[in-house]
C-alpha cells in the first residue's frame, strides 16, 4: 500500500480500532459520583421507631431497583447509538476499497498525481474540485463517525458508573433492613412490641465488675439502693443510673426481702410504666416506655452485665433471646432486669 494512501487510512483504521473496542469489554468507568445518604433529609431530634427505618430503608431500596431499570434502558438506547456509530463506518468501507483497488491499478494516487493526470484547464479544475469534494465528504463522514464513537463511549462509561452507583445503594438498603430486622427481632418482634420502639438506644457506660476477658465478677450488696432502703450491689446500682440517665425516670423498686431470685440477693430492679406504683400498659404511651426500657437493656447487655429482662410475658437471656414467659407476674405493668 502506498504511503498516501496509508495517510488517508490511518483516521478510519483508529476509528475501527476504537469501535472494537467499545465493542468489546467496557473501558474502564469514569469515578462514580458518591452515593447520597438513604434517608436524603436532615435528622431530626425524634426517635425514629425500628418500624419506620424498616420502611425508609425499603422505600430507598425499591427507589433504587427503579433507577437500575432506567439505567438499563438508557443502555439498550446506547447499543442503538453504538450501532448506527458502526454504521456509519461501514458506509466509508466500499469508499476506501475503491481507492484502495484504484491504487493497486494506478500506483500512486496522491493528490498531486491525480491533478497532473489532466490534459485541460477544465480537466484539472473539475479534478480538483472532485479531489475537494471527496476530501469533504470522507472528513465530514470520519467526523460524524468520530462523533458518534466520542458519544457512545462517554454515554456508556457514565453509565456504568451509574450503574454500580445504584448496585452499591441497593445492596446498602438490603443491608440497612437486614440489620433493621435483626435489631426488631433482638426487641421481641413487631408482634411482641406493636412496632413501638426506637431503632436505637443510648449507649450505656460499662458497668464495674468487667474482667478483661468479658466476664463479670461477683457481687456482694455494698451500695445503698436509692429507691429503698435496702441493700444492692454497685452493679445494680451502676445500671439503675444508665437506665435513669437514658430517661427512664418513672417510678422503679429494685431491693426486695424473701424469695429465691435476684431482688434479695440485691441483684435485680422492676421499672414501672407509671410515675407512681404499678399498672399495666394500656396506651401506646406506656407500652413504648417499657419496650424501649427493655431494648436499652438489652441492647447494653454486655455493658451493663445484664443477666436476663421479663417485659410484657416474654423473658429475654443473652444466650438464647426472647422465650414465652409465664410466672407469678405477667410483667405487663412492669419491667424486670437482673444482673449477673
Amino acid at each position: 500500500m502506498t504511503a498516501p494512501l496509508r495517510r488517508w487510512l490511518t483516521p478510519v483504521v483508529a476509528v475501527l480500532a476504537a469501535l472494537a473496542i467499545l465493542a468489546g469489554p467496557a473501558a474502564p468507568a469514569l469515578a462514580a459520583p458518591s452515593t447520597p445518604t438513604p434517608s436524603g433529609h436532615e435528622e431530626d431530634d425524634e426517635p425514629k421507631l425500628l418500624t419506620d427505618v424498616i420502611e425508609l430503608r425499603n422505600r430507598e431500596y425499591a427507589k433504587a431497583k427503579s433507577q437500575l431499570e432506567k439505567s438499563k434502558k438508557r443502555q439498550l438506547q446506547l447499543a442503538l447509538e453504538v450501532r448506527r456509530a458502526e454504521d456509519e463506518l461501514t458506509a466509508l468501507r466500499p469508499q476506501v476499497s475503491q481507492i484502495a483497488a484504484q491504487s493497486y491499478r494506478t500506483g500512486r494516487i496522491g493528490a498531486v498525481a491525480m491533478l497532473l493526470e489532466s490534459d485541460a484547464p477544465d480537466s484539472f479544475v473539475k479534478r480538483a474540485s472532485a479531489l475537494d469534494e471527496l476530501n469533504m465528504v470522507n472528513a465530514e463522514k470520519l467526523s460524524r463517525v468520530t462523533a458518534a464513537r466520542n458519544r457512545a463511549q462517554q454515554a456508556k462509561l457514565a453509565l456504568d458508573g451509574e450503574v454500580r452507583v445504584q448496585q452499591r445503594l441497593a445492596n446498602a438498603m438490603a443491608r440497612e433492613s437486614q440489620e433493621a430486622e435483626k435489631a426488631l427481632a433482638l426487641v421481641g418482634g413487631e408482634g411482641f412490641t406493636g412496632g413501638l420502639v426506637d431503632a436505637k438506644s443510648p449507649v450505656a457506660r460499662i458497668g464495674p465488675g468487667r474482667t478483661s476477658d468479658g466476664g463479670w465478677l461477683p457481687e456482694s450488696r455494698t451500695a445503698n439502693d436509692p429507691t429503698t432502703s435496702g441493700m444492692i450491689t454497685p452493679r445494680t446500682l451502676h445500671a439503675y443510673n444508665e437506665v435513669r440517665r437514658a430517661g427512664f425516670k418513672r417510678f422503679a423498686g429494685c431491693y426486695r426481702p424473701g424469695g429465691p431470685w435476684e431482688h434479695p440477693k440485691g441483684r435485680a430492679c422492676d421499672w414501672s410504666l407509671q410515675n407512681s406504683g404499678f399498672a399495666p400498659w394500656h396506651n401506646n404511651d406506656t407500652r413504648m416506655y417499657g419496650n424501649n426500657l427493655a431494648a436499652f437493656l438489652i441492647r447494653n447487655a454486655d455493658r451493663l452485665g445484664i443477666y436476663y429482662v421479663i417485659w410484657n410475658r416474654q423473658i429475654w437471656f443473652p444466650a438464647t433471646g426472647w422465650r414465652s414467659y409465664s410466672g407469678p407476674s405477667n410483667h405487663t405493668d412492669h419491667v424486670h432486669m437482673s444482673l449477673l
